[in-house]
């Protein structure tokens, strides 16, 4: 539910109405990506924290990445995450 709207202070048969616009803050990188080194075959999970809960996509250069079995996006309030599973030389 918004908070913006109008307000009214009524005293008696006087009353004084104000109109209250809420701006939303822009979603930012609390906590960005770090650098991984990872051997063949393991899995790696990057992980970044925003500043407030918003949704996200993950990209491996310009491809945007779908959930499957090689990749697995988490998200909990603000803290998100991509688990890439069987690396190989190829995902650096």
């Amino acid at each position: 539910e918004s908070d913006a709207g109008d307000y009214t202070c009524v005293c008696g048969d006087e009353e004084s109405t104000a109109s209250l616009a809420v701006h939303a803050l822009p979603v930012l990188f609390k906590e960005g990506l770090k650098n991984e080194e990872v051997q063949e075959g393991a899995s790696a999970t990057l992980s970044c924290e925003l500043t407030k809960e918003a949704p996200v996509k993950w990209k491996a250069g310009p491809k945007v990445l779908q959930a499957s079995d090689k990749y697995q996006m988490r998200q909990s309030g603000t803290s998100v995450e991509l688990v890439i599973h069987c690396l190989e030389v190829k995902d650096a």
